[in-house]
């Protein structure tokens, strides 16, 4: 990277893909922008840029740097190991910590032993700007994602049906609103929404609210 691909993405702002960070003010907080982009699509994180695109450069790369593996490290379960960049920009020095999309979804965050079982069994995705906590729908559906994984093969019976009918004519369904249309279990319904997903014939969409699921194409 260079100063022109940071300008580059000061411009089109935070997103999907990219995060400003003024200094690390605790790993575990990066960790869980990490973690987000290594199970989302991968994504930027810049060091010594503010959140509103201001340059103000960090005061110890080497610090950055160490915080930053100890993020992936310590407080990421499978750890991720980013690619890290030191980029020069008029007299000032940015970092870059590159994480790809991971091969090993889901990546958890673990708190270090300081929190609660709860926060140690979070799974974080990218949603829009934001890193937010994934259902849990959609952490078996990182889990298909992983190569390892088990092929997937279903069975289209009366529930499938009445819910391939209803988005027929809405554009969308959520986990609750499925559970009201067949008269089933949660937990049922979501294996069903679950196992649609895996075989390509769903699609699940996350807002910072709930899932909803909507048909593939």
């Amino acid at each position: 990277m260079n100063y022109k691909d940071v300008d580059s993405m000061i411009d089109q702002g935070e997103g999907s893909g990219t995060e400003f960070k003024r200094k690390i003010s605790s790993p575990n907080k990066i960790a869980r922008t990490m973690i987000s982009f290594a199970n989302s699509g991968g994504g930027i994180i810049l060091f010594g840029v503010d959140d509103d695109g201001t340059i103000v450069g960090v005061e110890s790369e080497k610090t950055e740097i160490e915080l930053i593996r100890t993020a992936g490290k310590i407080y990421a379960d499978p750890p991720i190991e980013p690619t890290i960049e030191i980029i020069p920009y008029r007299g000032k020095d940015i970092v870059a910590a590159i994480i790809e999309e991971s091969r090993e979804k889901p990546h958890y965050y673990k708190d270090g032993g300081n929190g609660t079982e709860q926060e140690g069994e979070r799974v974080y995705i990218r949603v829009k700007d934001r890193s937010v906590v994934a259902s849990k729908e959609m952490v078996h559906i990182l889990n298909a994602q992983n190569p390892d994984a088990d092929p997937m093969t279903i069975a289209i019976g009366k529930h499938e049906r009445r819910l391939f009918d209803y988005l027929e004519t809405n554009d969308r369904i959520t986990l609750k609103s499925f559970v009201q249309l067949v008269n089933i279990s949660e937990r049922r319904a979501s294996r069903i929404l679950v196992n649609l997903v895996r075989a390509g014939t769903l699609q699940i969409h996350t807002d910072e609210h709930e899932d909803y699921y909507t048909m593939d194409g």
